[in-house]
């Protein structure tokens, strides 16, 4: 009655000849093929912006197929347009292949998303020792349940604060045991432009409003990276 979901995974070869992993969620309506089906694209190797481009290019390749059984289709055309798609993507912002390519010179900046903190204080300091060491500035930044970490300094010390990041107990279970941080997104990576502010200080803010969250972006130069990854956590 409710029409039928299933999970598809497929390894696309792409860039640096890695494989990208694509998990694939079709749910057909109870009137497919007459009606198109729901999609959700993810990928670890992917930001969440590139998964939404993958979406949409699939949903406008499905209005295509209307009234004939489409799915096979969807994912041939995925997998022999997967790089265009990420080509085309407003943002540069892989987390893999960038930290695996270019030379290490420059000023980077790291946008990441935490689910949620159980040992607030202890995480908290965690991170501001972290940048410290590293020489990495920024802001920490609560707005209601949403948590962001932005980071801008050498590439090297970006590289090594993801390490950290991925293989530290920096927070407890339910149950009160240490951690790893299991929950934690990349939205973007990339190189500071001239547009951008550089911050002095790494400061742990919490904001009561996202118009507070919005202005704080804003007065960075950061106002593109705002509008293509934050909205949809507010959602």
């Amino acid at each position: 009655t409710h029409g039928i979901s299933f999970r598809i995974q497929i390894g696309v070869k792409e860039l640096l000849d890695t494989d990208v992993l694509l998990k694939l969620l079709f749910h057909l309506p109870v009137n497919y093929p007459s009606t198109v089906p729901d999609i959700s694209v993810n990928s670890d190797q992917l930001t969440r912006a590139q998964c939404m481009d993958v979406k949409e290019k699939l949903l406008e390749q499905a209005e295509k197929h209307l009234s004939e059984p489409m799915v096979h289709d969807l994912i041939l055309w995925v997998q022999q347009h997967l790089k265009d798609v990420i080509k085309r993507s407003a943002s540069v912002c892989n987390e893999k292949t960038t930290l695996s390519k270019g030379t290490e010179d420059g000023i980077w900046m790291l946008l990441l998303h935490l689910d949620h903190m159980r040992a607030k204080a202890k995480y908290v300091k965690t991170l501001e020792k972290w940048a410290s060491n590293l020489r990495l500035t920024g802001r920490l930044m609560f707005m209601g349940k949403i948590i962001l970490i932005l980071l801008q300094g050498d590439r090297s010390s970006i590289k090594e604060y993801l390490v950290l990041q991925k293989t530290s107990k920096v927070d407890v279970d339910s149950s009160g045991k240490k951690c790893k941080e299991k929950m934690m997104r990349v939205l973007c990576e990339t190189e500071v432009q001239s547009q951008h502010k550089r911050f002095q200080t790494f400061e742990v803010k919490e904001y009561s409003t996202a118009e507070e969250l919005q202005k704080e972006f804003e007065t960075a130069g950061l106002t593109t990276l705002f509008s293509e990854f934050v909205p949809p956590l507010l959602k």
